[in-house]
Parts: C-alpha cells; sequence; structure tokens
C-alpha cells in the first residue's frame, strides 16, 4: 500500500493469509489510509525503518486504531525523539502468523536505520530506492555508511528478493545490482 504523504511515503501492511495477522512497515502519513488496510487484520508489530517524520509519524494513531507495538531502533529513537514500545536490533525475530520479520540494521541514512526481511521480501526504507540511495542531502546521513550497508548487508541477497523501498517503486536485488546508480559509481572509484 502507498501513502501520500509529504514525501510520498511507502508504508506496507503485511499480512499472514492463514492467521489474519500483520506488520505495518513505515506508518508515516494518513493514518486513516492505513487504518483502513488493517481491517479483518489483528496487527502484531508497526516497525519503522527510521525515525524520520515521513516514516514514523503516524505509528501512535494507528496504533490506537489497530493495536500492535510500536517499534524502531534505539538510535534513531535518540536521534530524532521518539519512542516506541520495542527497540530493535540487528538479528531481531518479529514473529506474526506463519512468519517471521527479521530486522537488518543498514546506519547511513540515519544513524539507527534498518531494513526487514519476510521471506523473499525486503522492504529497505530509505536506505535503498530504485536506481539509487534515499536521500544524501540530509544532516544526519552518513553516506559511506549508507552504501557499507546496501552493499554488505542487502546486495547479497538472491537476484529474485523482491525489494520495496520507502519511496518510489518496487525492484528487486539483481536489478539494483545491475542499475543502481550508487552501486555503478562505486564500481567505476573501485
Amino acid at each position: 500500500m502507498r501513502v501520500s504523504g509529504t514525501a510520498e511515503t511507502n508504508c506496507y501492511v503485511v499480512a499472514c493469509a492463514r492467521s489474519q495477522e500483520a506488520v505495518v512497515i513505515d506508518p508515516g502519513a494518513d493514518a486513516a489510509k492505513i487504518v483502513a488496510q488493517c481491517q479483518g487484520l489483528t496487527v502484531r508489530h508497526l516497525c519503522c525503518s527510521h525515525g524520520h517524520r515521513n516514516h514514523a509519524t503516524a505509528k501512535e494513531e494507528v496504533k490506537a486504531a489497530v493495536g500492535g507495538e510500536t517499534a524502531l531502533s534505539l538510535l534513531d529513537a535518540k536521534a530524532y525523539l521518539r519512542s516506541a514500545d520495542h527497540y530493535l536490533n540487528d538479528g531481531d525475530r518479529l514473529p506474526f502468523g506463519d512468519f517471521e520479520l527479521e530486522v537488518i540494521a543498514t546506519p547511513g541514512h540515519s544513524p539507527g536505520s534498518l531494513c526487514f526481511k519476510v521471506g523473499n521480501h525486503l522492504f529497505t526504507g530509505d536506505t535503498l530506492l530504485q536506481g539509487n540511495l534515499g536521500r544524501t542531502d540530509l544532516p544526519d546521513v552518513d553516506v559511506s555508511r549508507q552504501l557499507v550497508s546496501v552493499l554488505s548487508r542487502l546486495l547479497t541477497f538472491p537476484e529474485n528478493t523482491v525489494i520495496y523501498p520507502g519511496h518510489g517503486a518496487t525492484t528487486t536485488v539483481g536489478q539494483e545490482r545491475r542499475e543502481n546508480v550508487a552501486v555503478e559509481m562505486l564500481r567505476q572509484v573501485g
């Protein structure tokens, strides 16, 4: 589900068809639209890939309407004065229905940026977008760390892993290995 906000942020509701348990990823804006998408589901977790407002602002309003525990990294909670029910660490696994959401630390876009993997699906927030990185002009962005995160933590997954970014269209690991501007620049330098 794509949620329009100030920066056209993508919010994802991922559900287990059997149990109807779900996770919400990046509830940043338009709480009413997110809540509508959660009707009939039991929301277990509301996870923020990072603490920027367009990825986290609606989490409390959505939680009040549909339940679930809010979660983000402690580093971003401190950096952006955000609270959560649970602070996530690399390797954490959050169960919902027949699935688990795996937490992958990918610092760079923010001090505590996280990505989430469910099966063959990778939710990358602003760490990796189709064809490029998320914004690199913000004061807390460390582009070097972001590139290391992308190369060592994300592009190591199988080529057919589907990437659901925080902004824009879906892509795959294989497509990003071949076509991502930032990855190509590194190839030319290295």
